[in-house]
């Protein structure tokens, strides 16, 4: 095992830090007041001074809901669904005498669905659970006393403890960071599971503690540390550390994060600070906002509109009861065997209006089961094994990475079929995020042969040869796919300006916090990064032959070639100051000393910053490099510049006071969901240039494509902008862009044919977002093919996003995969996250996450089409079941002169929803597929019959509930005029009450389960098992029902034994009551799949009669997708042979 004094290094000479000892800032005179009152005494954390609210434990809970409050509480959540509460008044009046079924019958369907959604709920909090215990339990080293550190869970930490934190552990608190093995008491840490980044940030602990690097250092160590108190706050911290009456202030520099990870240190010690849920990245933590479908909201106002017909239909035949109860003591009254002389409140008709009441009452009750009880549990199972499906689909695995697509919530699944817009990040998102070192330029002469994305989309749209004299020789190297004869094995020696190429490698190799590590299993050198484009810098430096593998306290070495033996020699570089990359610098420096002597400054950056402090004797190769840098940014290449000066030991005296986006089929997918009527919107911060190219890359953009350009470089070549002048700067720039917008609209308006692009800068879109201009814009965005928006800030990503939604009232898609997108993907109806290399965050914010852009073709195509179908489908087949049972109850009550009598036995009624008719529909939703995923993919078009909405309109639905109202009028006018008033077996018997309602029964259940069968598009043997064996159920259950005593089985006594299985007519009833209610559907969908097709059924056409490979027949069924709207580049080369047709 390495010993840690080996690691001991002096950072400080490596890397730039915040100074680890200051005067006390203004800020932290205000330690002690409100807001600023915690204190801290390390190493005590029993002392008996310590306030109550640093007693709080370590102990964290993600759970909904606990061993106390599940029950109540999730029965709240059941009951606040208008169903289930209407069902639960129904339920306590079926005890009631105004029941025209018992009341046990009523409640028990009720407990099972309520139960079985309240299991669901129970099941997915108990895995929170889980996850929360594996959290609790972790394990950390914790200072016991006489500089003893022993292991405990988190979940016993308190304020004031000392911990210590190995490489690679999670941070169990919000901890100060005291001393780590390195003496100036630095470390790397990893905050990706906060903020999403990969970058690695530098922590320095004061100088006051840096000297605690052993664990015996501890035994007396006592310190008080006064700070703000908890808050949610990331970046900032202001506190001071009292330690033997020397007083030093505490920054973010030394603040170590919970769920933060230690790396580049053997081990840190930290004292606690903030626990549980007082630490920053739990109280930062909040649940995504709730999202519901469109679907589901649509549902909820049709189970309103059920409503509304129950009462209805309760209060007219309520008001015909009362008329006719009212009639009943008059001489030659049709219901003298009411005995309306002698009856009880319900019939009286000296109290006809109240027999009335009551009587609405009873009917509010026997008509519930028009509303589908079961349907919100189905509903919510079938949603969940659909996201299993998506989680298990094999062709949305990345290999790569290890990681398969994962649905973070089930609630959206019928959503992902009706996306009208994708709002997409480009950066990371449209690209892999994979850092690659392709290009370069040195002395104005280009290097790197290997075409980038751009590149050959670029050729490919001008029909350019270019493309067969490009390589595509893909390296198997992670980080470097650069490769040019004149530059590869050494060759470079020989290039005319050899010696500025090996100045450029050296900067490569030297300029950077990278820290190199033995590979203890292959001993091969490995290169722990702050970022990927470190990493890409220093593995393309060593593939060209200058390997950095050590760096020590106050060196880097490198084993470089030697240009003039060729061999490879070792050769140190003493390192002297590190200027650190920031935002506001966009540079990275380093000085160092070579071999010689030479004082060398090393410099990268951004080429707007870095031109202009070129030297005038360093600018030879200005032009021809500018030009490269075009040329690159123009390739989807991002840039950036290298440049280095001699230093005299005068000038340092006074001082001492190319990457590639790799894209991964990116450009099929655009083209398939541009084909499938989506619209896709870019918002990046890329300049406009390579935003611009990324689109043409990505299929986005196509030749012949009309550009509406909206920027402010017209505006920005006023005078000076003086603090006066800024309101009028500020209003001209507006009343710009308000022009170009409506420019713009007017050139969409005067072409019909013609398809445009959208192109704005971030300047301009802080306009055209603002209140009285954002409607314009999005009618001209609207209007356009596709819309980039460049230079675009998180903020204005999330505002372009909500602006879309409210406004259009389609599914908004939003993408991406950085902190960044956050708010675009929340703000949205679907938020995907891309699980990149750029961190967690996106995908801990967003409802699906996949690994790469190009899995959203199939997840959108296929996964998206199905699960809107089987959705549809299920909701209108449930609707259309309770309709058909529903009026055939209310038929019979009505047959009866509203009686309230109902058709069925009690339980015949409580288990149609729960157990005759539920799992054929539940086995639609999960499994059925009218085409298959090949033709998804195949045929896009089919897309747009849930962009349109066509299988969930208004018109369906109602089409569905009329085809429920016909089934039940045929089913109970032939059973009624089949068997009365004719004997109904060999001895005359007639059919009575409960043969009637038996038989219709059956002809319901028969009638359903079949619909379901024609309706199914895709049959498995489950689906055959459910429908079929739902049938068989039934006939099982009326058999075994029917042996229980009278007292239970009512009505439904040996009536299958003695009366019905031995009758023929029982049979000839069922079969042509079911063919008769069948053929009303049968003949409508014949005729509409003849004359008016919907997609599908145009696609399963070609598949039957085996045309689906015949390019003439796919290509009719294609091209009706296509619009002028349309984008990418099949589509366009698609447009191009239909015009010249």
């Amino acid at each position: 095992m390495r010993s840690p004094k080996r690691r001991r290094l002096h950072f400080s000479n490596i890397c730039s830090f915040n100074c680890v000892k200051g005067a006390l800032k203004e800020d932290h005179t205000r330690i002690g007041g409100p807001g600023f009152s915690r204190i801290v005494y390390c190493n005590n954390p029993d002392c008996l001074e310590v306030s109550p609210t640093n007693r709080s434990t370590n102990y964290v809970r993600t759970t909904k809901y606990t061993a106390a409050n599940f029950l109540p509480k999730s029965l709240f959540e059941q009951f606040r669904r208008v169903a289930n509460f209407y069902f639960l008044v129904t339920g306590i009046l079926a005890f009631t005498s105004l029941a025209p079924y018992s009341g046990v019958s009523a409640i028990i369907p009720l407990m099972i669905v309520i139960g079985a959604t309240m299991v669901k709920e129970g099941i997915e909090d108990w895995q929170r659970k889980q996850q929360d215990i594996e959290v609790n339990n972790r394990k950390v080293k914790v200072h016991r006393g006489g500089g003893v550190f022993e292991q405990t869970e988190w979940r016993n930490l308190k304020v004031g403890e000392i911990v210590k934190v190995e490489k690679d552990e999670f941070f169990p608190a919000d901890l100060v960071l005291l001393s780590s093995n390195y003496e100036d008491a630095v470390c790397y840490v990893e905050t990706m599971n906060l903020d999403g980044e990969t970058n690695l940030k530098l922590k320095q602990a004061l100088e006051l503690t840096s000297s605690l690097n052993e664990d015996e250092d501890f035994h007396d160590f006592r310190a008080v540390v006064k700070c703000e108190d908890p808050n949610a706050n990331l970046y900032s911290f202001i506190g001071r550390m009292e330690l033997e009456k020397q007083l030093d202030p505490l920054s973010p520099q030394q603040l170590l994060l919970r769920d933060s990870k230690l790396r580049n240190a053997d081990y840190i010690y930290g004292v606690v600070i903030f626990t549980g849920h007082d630490t920053k990245v739990i109280m930062n933590s909040r649940d995504p906002p709730s999202k519901r479908s469109k679907i589901e909201k649509k549902m909820d106002k049709i189970v309103y509109f059920l409503f509304c017909i129950l009462f209805v239909m309760a209060f007219s035949g309520s008001v015909y009861f009362g008329i006719i109860t009212k009639h009943d003591l008059e001489v030659g009254s049709k219901r003298w065997y009411l005995r309306a002389d002698k009856t009880s409140v319900f019939f009286d008709p000296k109290r006809a209006p109240i027999a009335a009441l009551f009587h609405f009452l009873t009917t509010l009750l026997l008509y519930s089961y028009l509303i589908p009880i079961s349907l919100y549990v189905s509903i919510e199972i079938v949603k969940v094994l659909q996201s299993i499906f998506i989680n298990q689909d094999i062709h949305m695995y990345y290999e790569e990475a290890d990681k398969p697509a994962h649905a973070r919530t089930s609630n959206l699944n019928e959503e992902l079929g009706q996306v009208d817009t994708i709002l997409s990040d480009k950066t990371g998102t449209l690209t892999c995020n994979s850092m690659e070192f392709v290009k370069f330029s040195v002395a104005g002469t280009a290097y790197g042969n290997n075409l980038t994305e751009v590149e050959k989309m670029i050729t490919k749209r001008v029909e350019s040869p270019l493309i067969v004299n490009g390589k595509d020789k893909k390296s198997f190297i992670k980080g470097f796919n650069f490769d040019d004869e004149r530059i590869m094995n050494g060759k470079w020696v020989n290039e005319p300006h050899s010696d500025v190429i090996q100045k450029f490698f050296c900067l490569l190799a030297i300029c950077h916090t990278v820290i190199p590590d033995i590979d203890e299993d292959t001993g091969m050198v490995v290169y722990e990064a702050e970022s990927p484009d470190e990493a890409a810098f220093v593995i393309a430096a060593r593939e060209l032959g200058f390997e950095f593998f050590k760096r020590t306290q106050t060196s880097v070495s490198l084993n470089e070639l030697n240009p003039v033996t060729g061999k490879r020699v070792e050769r140190s570089y003493k390192l002297l100051n590190v200027l650190e990359f920031n935002s506001s610098r966009k540079r990275m420096s380093v000085i160092v000393r070579d071999e010689e002597g030479k004082l060398l400054l090393l410099c990268k950056g951004a080429d707007s910053i870095m031109f202009e402090r070129l030297a005038e004797n360093g600018r030879a190769y200005e032009e021809e490099t500018r030009d490269h840098v075009n040329q690159y940014a123009e390739a989807g290449l991002r840039t950036l510049i290298l440049a280095y000066r001699e230093l005299s030991e005068e000038e340092y005296m006074v001082f001492n006071g190319s990457f590639s986006e790799a894209k991964n089929s990116v450009p099929e997918c655009i083209d398939k969901l541009a084909q499938a009527g989506i619209k896709i919107w870019v918002l990046t911060g890329d300049k406009m240039e390579t935003a611009i190219n990324i689109g043409y890359a990505c299929s986005l953009l196509r030749q012949g494509m009309k550009q509406i350009i909206i920027n402010l470089d017209a505006t920005e070549n006023f005078a000076v902008v003086k603090t006066g002048e800024k309101d009028a700067i500020a209003k001209a720039s507006k009343e710009s862009v308000l022009c170009q917008i409506t420019e713009g609209k007017a050139r969409v308006a005067a072409s019909s044919s013609a398809s445009f692009a959208l192109i704005i800068d971030g300047k301009s879109l802080a306009y055209a977002l603002e209140n009285d201009v954002k409607k314009l814009f999005l009618e001209l965005a609207v209007g356009c093919a596709s819309v980039i928006c460049c230079r675009s800030s998180p903020k204005q990503k999330a505002l372009v996003t909500r602006l879309v939604k409210e406004e259009t009232k389609k599914t908004i898609l939003a993408i991406g995969d950085g902190a960044n997108d956050v708010g675009m993907l929340q703000e949205a109806d679907i938020g995907i996250g891309i699980s990149g290399v750029e961190g967690m965050q996106a995908v801990m914010s967003s409802d699906i996450a996949i690994a790469q852009f190009r899995f959203l073709e199939r997840l959108l195509l296929v996964h998206g089409h199905w699960c809107y179908r089987r959705i549809s489908s299920m909701i209108c087949y449930f609707f259309y079941k309770n309709v058909t049972f529903g009026f055939t109850i209310f038929l019979y009550e009505a047959y009866t002169s509203f009686s309230g009598q109902p058709a069925f036995n009690d339980w015949f009624l409580s288990l149609y929803n729960v157990f005759f008719t539920s799992l054929p529909v539940i086995a639609l939703g999960v499994f059925d597929q009218d085409v298959s995923a090949r033709f998804c993919l195949k045929f896009p078009l089919l897309y747009q019959e849930g962009v349109q909405n066509v299988l969930f309109s208004w018109r369906r639905i109602i089409g569905w509930m009329l085809n429920g109202l016909c089934s039940a009028v045929i089913v109970f006018f032939f059973c009624i005029k089949a068997l009365n008033p004719q004997s109904f077996n060999k001895d005359g018997k007639i059919a009575e009450y409960q043969i009637l309602g038996a038989t219709m029964y059956t002809c319901v259940v028969w009638v359903v389960n079949c619909q379901m069968a024609l309706a199914i598009s895709y049959f498995t043997i489950i689906q055959h098992i459910v429908i079929w064996g739902g049938i068989a159920l039934w006939y099982i259950f009326l058999l075994a029902y029917g042996t229980m005593p009278p007292c239970i089985s009512k009505t439904a006594y040996r009536v299958f034994v003695e009366s019905l299985a031995l009758t023929p007519s029982f049979y000839v009833v069922t079969i042509f009551a079911v063919i008769s209610a069948l053929a009303p559907y049968f003949a409508y969908t014949a005729i509409q799949m003849r004359f008016f097709p919907m997609h599908h059924e145009m696609i399963q056409w070609l598949r039957h009669n085996h045309k689906s490979e015949d390019p003439e027949d796919s290509n009719l069924v294609r091209l009706s997708s296509i619009s002028p709207t349309t984008v990418g580049f099949s589509t366009a080369h698609s447009l191009t042979r239909t015009n010249r047709v």
